[in-house]
């Protein structure tokens, strides 16, 4: 495969995550609600929509080429963000079965590569 064909598409994968995650905000609060971190003003379920609706224009900033390098690069910082959500959510479920811990804590690396990802896809953008 072509380099800009193999970058356009990785840039639409990205921006299909964040459209999928940013609309089970909407789909399913409930799961969302519960791993917003207490210390934020407002209500869960605002955090939840308002997350959900940052997702959603992020994945159309890194759909469309024109504004790719920019969304990629809120994408990046918006996952570093909402790293914290994932630490709540890590604590609160020390109690419940493996495989709902095991879900939990694997989110926390996987951050990671997600902030990568976005980094990289910003970096070949026109």
């Amino acid at each position: 495969m072509e380099p800009n064909r193999s970058r356009a598409r990785s840039a639409l994968a990205l921006a299909a995550l964040l459209g999928l995650a940013g609309a089970t905000h909407f789909t399913r609060p409930k799961y969302y609600d519960a791993i917003v971190p207490r210390a934020l003003p407002g209500t869960s379920r605002q955090w939840t929509y308002a997350s959900g609706a940052a997702e959603l224009a992020l994945a159309t900033a890194v759909a469309v080429p024109r504004t790719r390098r920019l969304g990629s690069l809120a994408a990046a910082a918006f996952f570093v963000a909402v790293f914290p959500a994932n630490v709540k959510m890590a604590l609160d479920f020390r109690s419940k079965s493996p495989k709902a811990r095991a879900l939990a804590y694997g989110r926390l690396p996987l951050q990671v590569p997600l902030v990568a990802w976005a980094w990289k896809v910003a970096k070949a953008a026109p």
